[in-house]
């Protein structure tokens, strides 16, 4: 295999890889976001893990692919290393993930309390009856001017 071949085969395989994406993201958008994100980042991280294959360490594979080879086949012995590199890198997404969630749920805290706010404020205003003339004046006793209103 020659090294163009090699970067093409990655090229395809990541085009459908986030072509899979794509469609597991259509898949799972019902569902409670809590739970919709770690789902999504798992597929992510099945999908895009590379793990070395030849002892040079010189070219990778999608890990997802040399575990499912390796053990269905029974072919080498590299299924270890795939899914120690797939528990290592879902170690590493999960832990940003949970860091990145620390700090966005005091920002929508903050923005839900803001609009519960805003929300109050409104319907305080819209129970007030309005007036159509907020300042009414007595009719003028015959013989008084009236003077414009400007």
């Amino acid at each position: 295999m020659t090294e163009n071949d090699y970067l093409t085969a990655w090229g395809l395989y990541a085009f459908a890889a986030l072509g899979c994406l794509l469609v597991w993201w259509r898949m799972t958008r019902w569902i409670w976001r809590w739970l919709r994100e770690p789902l999504q980042l798992l597929m992510a991280v099945l999908l895009l893990s590379p793990t070395i294959v030849d002892p040079i360490k010189t070219q990778f594979a999608p890990a997802v692919a040399i575990t499912a080879l390796d053990l269905l086949l029974k072919v080498g012995n590299n299924a270890w290393r795939a899914i120690s590199d797939l528990f290592m890198y879902t170690m590493i997404v999960f832990a940003l993930y949970i860091v990145f969630v620390l700090i966005r749920w005091p920002i929508e805290r903050a923005a839900n309390a803001r609009r519960e706010r805003k929300a109050a404020t409104d319907a305080a205003l819209a129970a007030e009856p309005e007036e159509d003339e907020p300042f009414r004046r007595p009719a003028p006793a015959s013989g008084m001017r009236v003077e414009p209103r400007l």
